[in-house]
């Protein structure tokens, strides 16, 4: 499928894997709607593209919301032909605390809500929308891309809500691909390694020198460019379809 003059839907476009994925779209031609919590950051990118971007506030998890933002999208630029799950909250809690107190259930379950159940809404509405486009001489008709992660294979000390989450991004892959076949939409997920989002970039070197001892090669932190060069090539690339691949370095993360 081609990018130009296509229309895409970022989530949590407005920084981090996101950013760089709107960046990358936009320099194959593509449309892009940029979905995100943080007005000012998402504005700022809207405003630096006029005419090819356009910023809503959307809470993915939330139905009337998302509904929004997809409709938004459509009155825009009227069509949607990729959307790409960037939105995510990153929790590292343990399941018993240092008192031997249970996890608050309403912590996990807002991971699952924001990663996992945030992901499947942005996809149902956008699918909707791919399913009216009128098919390539390939028969595809879209694409989406979602965010997992390492830790949905090698999950960390403190990570049962993010690996379970991360995890069921992983899982409804092959299913949503299934599911939408018959349409000519198709769907990956990319699972990041460790990226030098501005969260991390805030972090200490005493922190961070230990996560690249884990990366094979190269002995870095990945670059949120790499990662939308990845998206480039799931939406260019008619034949990828219902995989899950690993942007890591081949790191295989220790238990902490």
């Amino acid at each position: 499928m081609k990018l130009d003059n296509a229309v895409a839907v970022v989530t949590g476009g407005a920084s981090g894997l996101g950013l760089a994925t709107v960046e990358a779209f936009l320099a194959k031609g593509a449309n892009v709607a940029v979905f995100d919590m943080n007005e000012a950051a998402g504005q700022a990118v809207a405003d630096a593209h006029p005419g090819r971007v356009i910023f809503q506030k959307v809470n993915v998890a939330d139905a009337d919301s998302a509904t929004a933002g997809i409709a938004a999208t459509m009155a825009a630029f009227g069509a949607i032909h990729v959307a790409v799950n960037c939105a995510g909250v990153g929790t590292a809690s343990k399941i018993l605390d240092r008192d031997s107190k249970a996890l608050p259930l309403e912590a996990f379950n807002k991971t699952i809500q924001v990663n996992l159940v945030g992901t499947f809404n942005i996809c149902r509405l956008a699918a909707e929308e791919m399913a009216k486009n009128a098919p390539d001489a390939d028969g595809q008709r879209g694409v989406l891309i979602n965010t997992a992660s390492v830790a949905a294979f090698d999950g960390q000390t403190g990570q049962c809500a993010y690996s379970a989450s991360k995890g069921g991004v992983v899982g409804m892959t092959l299913p949503m691909a299934r599911d939408l076949s018959r349409y000519g939409i198709r769907v990956n997920t990319i699972a990041p390694g460790i990226f030098d989002t501005p969260m991390m970039k805030g972090v200490s070197e005493e922190y961070r020198q230990p996560l690249i001892a884990m990366v094979q090669n190269p002995k870095r932190f990945g670059d949120p460019a790499e990662y939308g060069q990845l998206c480039v090539t799931m939406v260019e690339n008619n034949y990828l379809n219902a995989e899950t691949i690993r942007l890591d370095g081949g790191i295989r993360m220790a238990a902490k």
